[in-house]
């Protein structure tokens, strides 16, 4: 559930401030924290009558930092799946940083129209190299978890959505940290694309998917990571629009 609101407090006079999260990069957080302020600073573009910040959770004190004097936000996961850090560990963080009330979307994965939104990218790609979408397959290739199923889950609807909308010889779903591997899913007998389904480009979008894709002997286009896209943001704007209120005090 996405939706955390106090009874007994209303909303302010302006509109609800955003604040983006996303999972950051422990070994390297300073990165990771330059680009989820250029998501912010896009949907800032798209709202401009909003206060928007964005944070990882891996950078020491960023969250504290950018809630500190917010009334009731609107928190917007930068985050593939609904998964523990969407669902246990961002509320616990948020509480821990002395959030008491707030708004959330979902997940950039689970938000309406990301499908849309995909293969309209998709099909610029394939346009400009001259494939036939009829005859190409898109392999999706996402975390995954061993640990948890909704990763896999949201991965899945995320294909399933694409078909239901698209042309494609097929779609296949593989992932880093459960089977299929990408290695085996990616060994294609015709045209292929391969779309990660990440929010930025990081350790397994740099490093574990190239290795990934040269074991399988793919040498098709390999698009950047859904969440880095430099449009994405305007997906999130609907979902955070569907959450807001403007009260007079």
């Amino acid at each position: 559930m996405f939706l955390t609101r106090s009874p007994f407090q209303t909303a302010p006079a302006t509109d609800q401030p955003v604040v983006v999260v996303s999972h950051g990069s422990p070994s390297a957080p300073g990165c990771q924290e330059v680009a989820i302020r250029v998501i912010a600073d896009a949907l800032q573009t798209l709202m401009p009558n909003r206060q928007v910040c964005g944070a990882t959770l891996a950078a020491k004190g960023a969250l504290e930092a950018a809630v500190t004097g917010l009334e009731r936000p609107i928190v917007c996961p930068w985050f593939m799946s609904d998964g523990w850090f969407v669902s246990t560990n961002l509320p616990r963080r948020l509480r821990k940083a002395g959030l008491p009330t707030w708004e959330m979307t979902a997940p950039l994965g689970l938000m309406p129209g990301l499908s849309t939104f995909m293969l309209k990218g998709l099909r610029a790609r394939i346009d400009s190299e001259g494939l036939d979408e009829r005859e190409t397959v898109l392999v999706i290739a996402a975390h995954g978890s061993p640990s948890s199923a909704r990763p896999r889950k949201v991965t899945e609807a995320a294909a399933h959505a694409l078909a239901a909308v698209s042309g494609f010889a097929d779609i296949r779903t593989c992932y880093v940290d459960e089977p299929p591997a990408i290695r085996d899913v990616a060994k294609l007998d015709r045209p292929g694309i391969v779309l990660p389904f990440f929010a930025a480009y990081a350790g397994h979008v740099t490093g574990d998917l190239p290795e990934e894709l040269e074991a399988a002997g793919f040498t098709g286009p390999v698009m950047g990571p859904v969440g880095a896209w430099p449009d994405t943001p305007a997906v999130a704007v609907s979902q955070i629009a569907a959450l807001s209120t403007t009260v007079e005090a």
